[in-house]
């Protein structure tokens, strides 16, 4: 990160810039959260943000209006751990449900599994998938197993796509909706044919399912009937639903049985859990429900954004993708670098209290020089913002790019 991201004016001891003119990441990372998690307005407030005390609070409050209060400590995976496990089975229309630590570990666990009982360790997913671009090889390195690539293209493989891959494979993964892609979905006949086609090879079918909870407004289903067509779905806590961390796998008695075997071998069997588990249990009750609200008014907020990047004052290119929010995120692009569009977004949070932006990041590798991507979320916060309020919030901002 370069210094200029850095505010002008910002204290030397805030940021933990040393003398050498470099910065301390983890300081300036601190920093960005004290300025943003200081907003008077924004679209999101990450589950990150505030204070132990605030969060701790919050959280034994919702237990004791939920009669949870009085519940006993979980030990190994009992007590609140298991309510939550059948809560989210009884969620997405399965027979059972297992409580991990972590997304990661839910994945690679699901995707071993399914090479054991399908006898091949060939995953077929999108190079942009989670296990490809965020684990660094976690697949390969503990489990052996392999990957291949029915597509490329910024969206999920098609039909035929996975129907004439030349190479055989176990298990398809579909990572619903494909985030590093534009948190993209495909139409409801486009997934279920391609689900068909995985049938076909005789395929097991595993959704990454992260921020599943966001897909039934634009598939038009209910939750159930879209984790019903996989074989099994793993569901992470802490994205769309506002927890503290954690995730699920969802599938059969009989892999969840033997994903629970692996979860102790992973070193996952977590003593105690239930501040996690209480905060998932909290998120299906107070986020779950308000999730198509969020939806809906993205493609507000993502209208707005697209009059005003478009307006005379626009930097006459720019990209809004999806145009029209599959989930209640997406990715707005702009022909800048991004430390300067992330200093711009710090500043304007600190002379108006307003946090459109945040960080600001370049394409990945291959990608176009000269330009910057951020994610845009639209959570409860973001519900008080009118398309005037977007406009104008950008006009703002592209005011200080200039500057």
């Amino acid at each position: 990160m370069d210094v200029d991201e850095l505010p002008p004016g910002a204290p030397g001891e805030v940021t933990g810039e040393p003398s050498d003119g470099t910065v301390d990441e983890g300081a300036a990372r601190r920093y960005r959260a004290q300025v943003w998690g200081g907003a008077a307005r924004s679209l999101w407030r990450p589950s990150a943000e505030g204070t132990v005390g605030g969060r701790l609070r919050a959280l034994a409050d919702w237990a004791e209006g939920a009669g949870l209060a009085d519940a006993a400590l979980d030990v190994y995976g009992d007590g609140l751990v298991e309510v939550l496990e059948e809560r989210i089975a009884a969620e997405l229309g399965m027979p059972a449900a297992v409580f991990f630590p972590t997304g990661t570990m839910a994945q690679q666990v699901a995707l071993r599994c399914w090479a054991a009982r399908t006898g091949n360790p060939v995953v077929a997913l999108h190079p942009l998938a989670h296990p490809e671009v965020h684990e660094d090889g976690a697949l390969v390195a503990l489990s052996g197993l392999r990957t291949v690539h029915p597509t490329a293209a910024p969206r999920l493989p098609s039909a035929e796509e996975v129907r004439d891959h030349p190479e055989p494979f176990g298990t398809l993964m579909l990572e619903l909706p494909l985030r590093d892609a534009g948190f993209v979905l495909p139409t409801w006949e486009e997934l279920t044919a391609t689900v068909g086609a995985a049938r076909e090879r005789e395929a097991a079918v595993h959704f990454d399912g992260a921020r599943l909870w966001e897909c039934p407004t634009h598939f038009g289903r209910p939750l159930a009937e879209i984790a019903g067509l996989a074989d099994s779905v793993y569901v992470s806590f802490y994205k769309s639903l506002d927890g503290m961390s954690g995730a699920a796998l969802a599938g059969p008695e009989e892999l969840v049985a033997e994903a629970r075997v692996w979860l102790h071998r992973y070193g996952g069997q977590v003593f105690q859990q239930y501040p996690a588990a209480l905060a998932a249990l909290r998120g299906l009750d107070t986020e779950l429900p308000r999730l198509p609200a969020y939806v809906a008014h993205a493609r507000v907020v993502a209208e707005a954004l697209r009059e005003a990047l478009a307006g005379k004052d626009g930097p006459g290119w720019f990209r809004v993708h999806p145009e029209v929010p599959h989930t209640h995120q997406f990715q707005v692009w702009l022909p800048y670098p991004p430390d300067v569009l992330t200093a711009a977004a710090l500043a304007q949070t600190e002379r108006t209290g307003t946090c459109l932006f945040r960080r600001w990041f370049a394409p990945g590798p291959g990608g176009p020089p000269g330009v910057a991507v951020t994610e845009v979320t639209v959570a409860s916060s973001g519900l008080e913002w009118t398309a005037e309020d977007v406009r104008t919030a950008v006009r703002d901002f592209l005011a200080l790019v200039e500057g």
